[in-house]
């Protein structure tokens, strides 16, 4: 599934081409995607414009001029991909390619969107594991989705202060409590597996174990990596892709995660282990992180 740093590598592919713009059509192949899609969901979309594109999480936001919410979650296989009407335009940061014939066509296709910017956004889920609602922007932390989701790591309110309240007393390894998301939105076995080892701690130690001198470069540890992954356009291992089209480049960067066997990034003698903690893998150096 994607992590933060995907989700927020396709909100800011998207941004250009909905944000400030008018949806002014949208098709749904089927009725539903994981979950139904809401009653007069096409009616709801078209002719609203998008005030803002965010991130909530592990899913994308758009806020229209009606109050409501589009919620975006992209699954373990959706991709969102943005073409250019009429000719190679680009938008903000971004160059996006004329629309191929065949764009929206494929059988996992499942939803495209036509803005003013002009542009085409197409959503492909050959999996059908994603979701697309609309919920009442100015009650969105209540809804079902975020009312149990934590903190955003890449917040000002995360820091060494809020990771040892959070972690006082848990008897759980730091790893699985780093994935839990009701204390930390969008982080994933990836950036965690990543993030421990930048900050030379042991996946297997009790979270509440470690001192707070130890989780100060931890905090500083996990928004690096975040920082680091989401200016390479996220990490392509499967199904990821940019709002573009391009891969992403964080895999050719990791320093730990899939390298089991291999020589300690650190230059110490240890070699790179894979464990396995509650049905994930997990990648480390035993001898540097303890």
């Amino acid at each position: 599934m994607p992590e933060l740093p995907e989700v927020e590598t396709v909100r800011l592919g998207l941004q250009p081409a909905m944000e400030g713009h008018v949806i002014t059509r949208v098709q749904t192949r089927r009725g539903d995607l994981r979950i139904p899609f809401p009653k007069d969901f096409v009616k709801r979309l078209e002719g609203r414009k998008v005030r803002h594109v965010r991130r909530r999480a592990k899913y994308i936001l758009a806020d229209l001029d009606s109050g409501e919410t589009l919620v975006i979650h992209l699954g373990m296989s959706g991709r969102m991909s943005v073409y250019s009407e009429g000719k190679p335009r680009k938008l903000g940061h971004y160059l996006y390619d004329v629309a191929p014939a065949t764009a929206g066509t494929d059988k996992h296709d499942h939803v495209v969107f036509e803005t003013d910017a002009p542009a085409k956004i197409i959503f492909n889920d050959h999996r059908r594991f994603g979701l697309m609602t609309l919920v009442d922007t100015a009650h969105l932390e209540d809804d079902k989705l975020f009312r149990d989701v934590g903190i955003e790591p890449l917040s000002d309110s995360f820091n060494t202060a809020y990771l040892a309240g959070v972690l006082e007393g848990k008897r759980a390894p730091i790893k699985a409590a780093l994935l839990d998301q009701r204390l930390i939105a969008g982080l994933g076995n990836i950036y965690v597996c990543e993030a421990l080892f930048r900050a030379k701690i042991s996946p297997k130690r009790l979270a509440g174990s470690i001192s707070r001198e130890r989780l100060a470069p931890l905090a500083a540890a996990i928004r690096k990596v975040l920082k680091d992954a989401i200016a390479a356009g996220g990490s392509t291992l499967r199904d990821h892709a940019q709002a573009t089209g391009d891969p992403g480049n964080f895999q050719h960067h990791f320093l730990v995660y899939g390298r089991e066997g291999k020589p300690c990034k650190l230059g110490c003698p240890g070699t790179v282990k894979r464990i396995v903690q509650s049905g994930r893998s997990t990648f480390y150096c035993p001898k540097c992180q303890t």
